[in-house]
């Protein structure tokens, strides 16, 4: 079976590509006839050398993505995977002669198509009497055996791309730049790996792997690879890597050694996630400085891919200070990275947390009546919520991903730990405040935020006072911030839903005189209630509001726990006999 493209017709998914990237970039031109993008500007270039390059489409941003100042003067594209046409190479060497260059280079990857076909057309131009040399650049690090053909040419190309078309922005000569990205070109390898293959449009999968195997030292077509391992963690996969391009038992091994400087290029091969591409890159720095190898630059991103491959090729350059000058260099191509002109090695990669805000010294003993009540409040909730985490998971799978329960557990076992260190603050509002601290960080998930920011309202009202009205306004404080953050409103089956009806009953609290257990017994009722008929209400707010409401047959667990929770404070109070 073929594989899913979004494209208008097989035979024409080239011109449409590069018609697009054109269409796009108005720095960019086609050439009449045929498949080649040229500057805009070649006009500009009179009396400078060109560059050229190009190869199979599908490896997309290269190569028509390095066309600009300081890169590629222009590129001849051939179809999916195959070698431009001769005619169309030559088409472009004449264009750009006919613009007033001084002779062309042509940058070609090592593949026997390109080879051949930039070849032939170099000689008919140079039968015309235009001035053309050619690099042909193998960079692929994967055979221990050099074979005749030599090393495939790879993403390393790109690096080659952007030498020469700094030394040809500066003028040089086009003999010298021959020789010095010859130089260069041998001063790098590339090594490839995928989790899988690719597929050429209207084609099946070029070649398949088990689930539990990844391919190393593949090429840019979907061509296999040297071998086959087992999936193992990034690290490993990287590390791997390296010990074989930089092995000195690997003919084509590139001569990296601790002390060595590099540029690290770190290529999507095209259907990576930016997640993984980050992982590898990580693992890659590490790993290369854990060697003892400078790291000069570090690139990441897609490069030169193989289609929608998911897997990676990492690139090793050895520079020294004046190649590192031309990597710098500026240039408008629109793949190039905007990367930093400094060492990655050396640079302090974190900064100090900022120091929290001094608490106000507790006005109360720590050791107090106050501080031990408070204690016992927690102690209470911990057990009640890891008492119910079952049941709250229940609840949840209904209209959730089950976890009700164990996010509450989590913050349990989070308070537990913290009462260990020592005896919790005295005064309400720090203690509230840093119980929002505590389930910001540990709790997790929307219940963690609702809660931190409940708290964090609450404590507000009691920095004045601590008196029976102030913990009414605290209440009333909280429900207003998880209504404001969180969009719920009472009547929406969310935990508000238990919260409100008690801040309701401790509206109570206010008058003079008020009986701090009576109000809070009505209270803690009225959120009983409330949680049972959250199982006949729509579900207007949270994850549950996506699921049909006739499935929701249950009270929801936020609002379960809620009124657990203030169960909990008030079986404590009333055991102390406040």
């Amino acid at each position: 079976m073929t594989s899913k493209k979004l494209v208008n017709s097989v035979a024409g998914c080239a011109d449409d590509a590069l018609a697009g990237l054109v269409a796009c970039n108005p720095s960019l031109q086609l050439l009449q006839g045929h498949r080649v993008a040229l500057r805009s500007d070649l006009d500009s270039l009179k009396g400078r050398v060109a560059l050229l390059s190009g190869g199979g489409s599908g490896h997309e941003p290269a190569h028509a993505g390095f066309i600009g100042k300081g890169m590629l003067t222009g590129v001849i594209a051939g179809a999916v995977f195959t070698s431009p046409a001769v005619g169309s190479i030559l088409a472009a060497i004449r264009a750009v002669a006919q613009a007033g260059t001084v002779g062309t280079l042509l940058i070609v990857k090592n593949y026997t198509g390109d080879r051949l076909n930039f070849g032939l057309a170099r000689e008919q131009a140079r039968a015309e009497g235009i001035p053309v040399e050619m690099v042909v650049v193998g960079d692929d690090s994967a055979f221990t055996v050099l074979k005749k053909a030599g090393r495939r040419g790879l993403c390393g190309t790109v690096l080659i791309h952007k030498v020469a078309g700094a030394l040809a922005e500066a003028g040089v000569g086009l003999e010298e730049i021959t020789d010095r990205v010859s130089v260069v070109a041998k001063a790098m390898g590339t090594l490839g790996v995928s989790l899988s293959s690719c597929s050429v449009p209207g084609s099946k999968p070029t070649f398949e792997l088990a689930a539990d195997e990844v391919e190393l030292g593949l090429g840019i077509h979907g061509e296999a690879g040297v071998r086959r391992i087992k999936m193992a963690p990034a690290d490993e996969i990287v590390a791997l890597m390296l010990d074989h391009m930089t092995s000195s038992s690997n003919a084509s091994h590139v001569p990296v050694q601790p002390g060595s400087s590099v540029v690290l290029m770190v290529n999507n091969l095209g259907g990576l996630s930016f997640l993984e591409l980050g992982i590898i890159a990580d693992a890659a720095v590490r790993s290369l400085e854990g060697r003892g190898v400078k790291i000069a630059r570090a690139l990441v991103g897609t490069f030169m891919s193989a289609l929608e491959m998911p897997g990676i090729s990492l690139t090793l350059l050895l520079v020294d200070e004046p190649l590192l000058k031309l990597i710098d260099a500026e240039t408008t191509a629109s793949a190039w990275p905007n990367m930093a002109k400094v060492w990655v090695t050396g640079r302090k990669r974190s900064r100090a947390a900022p120091t929290e805000p001094l608490a106000a010294p507790d006005s109360t003993a720590a050791a107090g009546a106050a501080s031990k009540q408070t204690v016992l409040v927690l102690e209470r909730v911990c057990t009640t919520l890891l008492g119910l985490e079952e049941h709250l998971n229940a609840l949840d799978r209904a209209a959730g991903d089950g976890d009700c329960g164990s996010t509450h557990s989590r913050a349990a076992r989070a308070i537990q730990g913290w009462l260990k260190e020592g005896p919790p603050p005295a005064s309400p509002a720090q203690l509230l405040s840093k119980l929002s601290f505590l389930l910001l960080e540990k709790m997790g998930g929307s219940s963690g935020a609702l809660y931190g920011l409940f708290l964090t309202a609450a404590a507000q009202p009691l920095k004045a006072k601590t008196d029976l009205p102030a913990w009414s306004a605290a209440m009333d404080a909280g429900l207003a911030a998880m209504q404001k953050y969180g969009k719920a409103a009472p009547g929406d089956r969310t935990m508000l839903d238990s919260l409100w009806a008690a801040g309701q009953e401790l509206q109570a609290w206010r008058s003079p005189g008020a009986n701090l257990l009576q109000i809070l017994t009505k209270a803690v009722k009225s959120a009983e209630a409330a949680a049972e008929a959250t199982k006949n209400m729509e579900a207007g707010a949270g994850r549950a509001s996506y699921i049909s409401s006739a499935r929701l047959d249950q009270p929801d667990p936020g609002a379960v726990a809620a009124a657990a929770i203030l169960r909990a404070i008030l079986e404590v109070l009333q055991s102390q006999g406040v």
